[in-house]
């Protein structure tokens, strides 16, 4: 389980540019800063957008911990849940709610390398209909449109990176990367940063089913 969470950044939104991102909550729960995301989007690569299309996608904001009781800051996030190494979180935007299971790495290499807080999440955004978006905050700059990708028990999928946010290149493959998060017991994920270090960052999915669902139900 992470410990740090004293922020709760910006909120990535499909098909908007990296500049348009909009700041959605400031969360204060442990003595270390975290942020969750909700995609801005780069410039269009492909598809859609954030954990989506091929396109540019958002820039994420930062998580929190996962404690079992609730945390409210002031821009309204709270910590609803927390199911092994997964919390679950809402937030209010005017008159939308945002909900998103979300966790930190377990494991971070090279480990001689200094970075902020990295956190992957999946989120859910009634008013925008947006489900099951899956994305990252990386915790450093990467290299825009630079190789990178997930492994998810045996399959692996190419992300987009944008500044310090990834997501899933191809849009129509986050139902099929959830679901195989379901059944599998890690993230693996690889980028590149711009100064050209391969970093990996392993996020561990004990608790990641019962902490979809229960975001999924905060915004149903």
């Amino acid at each position: 389980m992470y410990t740090l969470f004293p922020m709760i950044l910006a909120s990535l939104q499909r098909g908007l540019a990296a500049g348009a991102l909009a700041t959605l909550f400031a969360l204060a729960v442990a003595p270390e800063a975290v942020a969750q995301p909700q995609r801005a989007t780069p410039s269009k690569p492909a598809a859609k957008t954030p954990a989506k299309p091929a396109p540019a996608k958002p820039a994420a904001a930062k998580p929190a911990p996962a404690k079992a009781q609730a945390a409210t800051g002031p821009g309204g996030a709270s910590l609803i849940a927390s199911m092994g190494d997964w919390g679950v979180y809402t937030a209010q935007s005017g008159r939308s709610k945002i909900c998103y299971a979300l966790t930190q790495p377990k494991d971070r290499l090279p480990k001689n390398l200094n970075r902020d807080p990295a956190y992957l999440f999946v989120s859910f955004r009634p008013a925008e209909n947006v489900k099951n978006e899956l994305a990252l905050v990386l915790g450093f700059a990467a290299k825009d449109n630079g190789p990178a990708s997930a492994a998810i028990g045996t399959a692996s999928y190419v992300l987009i990176t944008k500044d310090a946010n990834a997501w899933l290149k191809n849009p129509a493959e986050e139902t099929q990367a959830i679901a195989a998060m379901g059944k599998a017991s890690a993230v693996t994920v690889k980028t590149q940063s711009a100064r050209g270090n391969t970093l990996t960052d392993r996020y561990s999915l004990s608790g990641f089913g019962a902490a979809l669902d229960r975001a999924r139900k905060e915004c149903s």
